[in-house]
Order: C-alpha cells, then structure tokens, then sequence
C-alpha cells in the first residue's frame, strides 16, 4: 500500500531499509508534524561499520604480511574487537542525529544561511538542488516569512554534503602531516589496535582519507553543516586554518569532556534544556574559532597555542567571583542556580554560565604577556572596566540585534569582534598606567576620572540605545567609533 506523507499518522517514522519512502514524503510526514529523518540517516551504522572494517582490515593484513601478526591472530584480534567497533559506530550515528537536532533548533531563523550555504554547495557543483529535493529560493523565501525552518530530511541532506565536500577539502598535507591530528588517526579505530600498533598506523595507506573523514565527522556533528563554509566567508581563511582553529578552541574550553558530560543527562533532563545547552556550546565555539583565526600568533602551532592559553583559562575559570563586579557574578550565581534546579550538575551548570565570561580569557592572557603584569591583574582591570562602561549589556545588544540578510549578519558579527578588541584595548591602556602593581578599583576610577568627557560621551551613546528596544545599524557603527576613541586616548 502507498500513502502520502501527511496521511500517515504515526508520530516517529523510522526506516529499517532503502527506500521505504521518497523524499518528497518523507519531507511532507515531516512538515505535517512527523518526525524523520532519511533512510542514509537510519541506516548510517551499516556504512560506518564497513568503513571501520575497511581501515583495521588494512592495517591488520600488513602486519600479517610483515610477519608480525599470523592469520591465526588476526582473526582473533578482529573477533575481540566486535564491541569496540561497534561503540565506535553507535556514536557516530549518535552525534549524526543530535546534528540534525541542533541544527534545526532556531528553524526560520537559520533559512537564509542555509540558503547561502546551498548556494555554495551549487557554486562549487557538489550540490543539484532539484535532484536532492531541497527548496527553491523562492519556496525558502515563503517558509521564511511564515516562520518555518527546513525539515529534519533536507537537513539531513545538508549534513550529508557538508561531510562529503569537507572530507575532500581536508585531505592536506598541513592537516594529515600535522601532529596535533595524529590522535584523530589513532581514534578512528579500537584502544586494543591504539595500544599495540599506533606506530604502524601513520603508515597506514588511507591515513590521509582516516583523518580527513573523522575531522569533518567532529566538525559537522558538533557545530552543524554550513560551520566551515561560514567561517571561510566570514574571515577569509582556508580550510585548513579553519579547522586548526577549531581544534584549538575544542582544546581550550574542553568541549569534549562538557559535551559528553551534556550527553549523559539523556532522559533525566528536559530534551529541549539540553538542544539548548548544546547549542550554546556551538555559538561559542564559533565565536572562538574566529577569534583564533584573527588573532593567533602564527608561529605557533595547535598545541602551542593551547599550551599558552591553557593556564589562563584554568585560572580564571577557577577564580572568576574574585574579578567580576558584585551585580555581575549574582547574575551568574542565579542562572547557574537555574540550572542546577532543572538537573544540571553543578560543575556542568558552573561551566556553562561562565561560558561567554571566560571566553575573554584570550584576550587578558594577551593584555597579561604584552604589558608584563600578572595575570589576575588584567584579569581584574578587564572585568570591572568592562562593567564600569556597560560593554557586556552592549555586547548584549550587538548579539540580539536582528538580521535580515547576509551582509548584516557580517556586521553584526564584526560589532561583536570590535567590542571585544576595544574592550581589550581599554584594558591595555588601563594597566599601563598600573605599573608592576597596583588596586584595581583605584586605578580604574583613576583613568575614568582622566577621561571624564569621553567617558560621558559613551554614557550619552548607552542612554540613546537604552531608550528603544529595537537599534539601526548604524548606532552600532557610531558607538564602536566613540569607544574606539576611548580606548585611543592616553
């Protein structure tokens, strides 16, 4: 018997093999409420399980053929491994799904740059819209202002693309000779394998294909289909860069250890608590890939430069409540008391309200090594600086700022990378004046005093902003410029 999609009436519709519906209807279960994904989707954990078989088939066979292993022991080795593979495969397809999740999590909000992201796909000619039965521009248009997002199936085909055209842009040599991606070799197959054959693994014939597919795996899964593409428009780095950055920025904050720690909340939170927790963990993410890519030092590699970060972001994530102003660090005891009483562990609900405080620590680590004070001093100038001239309320504004286009989305982005740098540039200028040592408090209301007119000028701007609930771009452009001359005064 055949249905249409909107004639069927289960809630979730699963599919055990190829084909059991079209795409067209698996696109209208899903716009008339269904949830679905796409056979490719489903039954993702069959082609992974060959593409693992592959890879260990092919580093064990060349140990047989060298003689260190015998057939005997080589079967064997494969038997015992069964379970690791298959934990190796229930993951992905695990993280490939929650993808799809996250990325549909804002629906209409996201249209127009999945829109530019299709856009690109067909550009390059890796994407034929009309044979993946994705939406016109004039369909995304129409779902655009009705308020309705792409589907979990066209998602999925987005995902799909987004992993296929990265694996073939990261096989390069700065990738897969790199050290620091070696461990994305290693942990594409079994601990037993990792354990006694890790040398003979970088000699591996596909060792380029293994890297280059797990990084476009973690770069998709974890930050969604169009994160790479958006990062090469947005900044103008290569590919490569791109994903070095990203490394560091997943090193850095830890987001692998938060995000399983997320993971094991499955069924004993909200799920949308959850989808939301996660994809704050993406924002920020991409907020700090940027950062990198504009403002790390270049003679450093991956692990270098979270080596020199590392310290910093321990330090003040440890002992944040002693450089925040009173009103600011009950703000964040109050939200992470939020999440605390809707099941988040307090460690987790700690991180995660930190979250977009401690993601300045790039910038005080720098301010802490350019003027040669300490850390917690620059630490401390920052912070209450920043709360003396309002610029986390007015980071908030640049951040919930609509868009209604690409180019704004640009801006908007820019304001947010300009506050930051100004607020580190008033920091820079604020502890120059401190010497080797000094009171934060004092030295602040010091500078401000100094600079009494320019200081007032910024206020007059916050008073003009703080009058309306919606902005023009334009008032983002003039006040960046008031701070800009702040921050430029001596």
């Amino acid at each position: 018997m055949r249905i249409n999609g909107k004639e069927l009436k289960a809630k979730i519709f699963g599919e055990g093999g190829n084909l059991g519906a079209t795409q067209r209807g698996r696109i209208e279960f899903a716009a008339n409420g269904g949830r679905i994904n796409t056979d490719f989707v489903d039954n993702v954990g069959g082609v992974t399980c060959s593409d693992n078989e592959v890879n260990i088939k092919i580093l064990l066979n060349a140990l047989v053929q060298n003689g260190d292993l015998t057939l005997k022991q080589r079967n064997k080795l494969l038997n015992d491994m069964t379970d690791d593979v298959a934990a190796l495969v229930l993951k992905e397809c695990y993280r490939q799904t929650q993808s799809i999740t996250l990325s549909s999590l804002l629906g209409a909000e996201q249209i127009k740059e999945y829109t530019r992201f299709i856009h690109a796909l067909e550009k390059d000619g890796k994407l034929n819209r009309e044979l993946e039965f994705l939406p016109t521009d004039d369909e995304l248009a129409e779902r655009m202002v009705k308020g309705i997002g792409l589907t979990r199936p066209e998602l999925a085909i987005l995902t799909a693309y987004g992993k296929m055209v990265l694996k073939e842009r990261l096989v390069l040599p700065e990738i897969f000779e790199n050290a620091y991606f070696k461990r994305q070799l290693f942990t594409a197959f079994p601990e037993l394998l990792q354990t006694q054959y890790a040398k003979q693994m970088e000699t591996h014939p596909l060792k380029a294909e293994i890297i280059a597919t797990k990084l476009a795996n973690m770069l998709v899964n974890e930050m969604g289909p169009n994160f790479a593409q958006r990062m090469l428009e947005e900044t103008g780095a290569h590919i490569g860069e791109v994903a070095m950055c990203y490394a560091i920025a997943r090193d850095l904050f830890d987001l692998s250890s938060i995000w399983k720690q997320l993971e094991q909340l499955d069924n004993k939170i909200p799920a949308s608590l959850q989808n939301r927790l996660l994809f704050q963990l993406r924002r920020t993410m991409r907020r700090a890939t940027r950062w990198f890519i504009r403002h790390r030092n270049k003679t450093m590699d991956i692990q270098q430069t979270v080596d020199f970060f590392k310290p910093a972001y321990q330090a003040i994530s440890r002992d944040l409540a002693s450089y925040l102003a009173e009103a600011e660090l009950a703000q964040l005891r109050d939200n992470e008391q939020d999440l605390v009483e809707n099941g988040i562990p307090a460690d987790v609900a700690r991180y995660l309200t930190q979250l977009s405080t401690v993601f300045s620590v790039m910038d005080i680590a720098q301010v802490s090594d350019n003027q040669g004070t300490s850390l917690a001093m620059a630490a401390e100038i920052y912070f209450k600086l920043g709360d003396r001239l309002d610029l986390h309320w007015f980071l908030e504004q640049i951040t919930q700022q609509p868009v209604a286009n690409h180019w704004q989305a640009l801006a908007r982005a820019s304001y947010r990378e300009e506050l930051d740098w100004q607020q580190r540039s008033l920091a820079s200028v604020v502890v120059r004046t401190c010497g080797t040592a000094c009171a934060a408090d004092e030295v602040i209301e010091a500078w401000l005093a100094q600079h009494q007119i320019l200081v007032e000028r910024w206020r007059l701007m916050l008073a003009e902003f703080k009058t309306t609930k919606s902005h023009e771009f334009a008032k983002f452009s003039v006040a960046m410029r008031e701070l800009m001359l702040l921050s430029q005064s001596v």
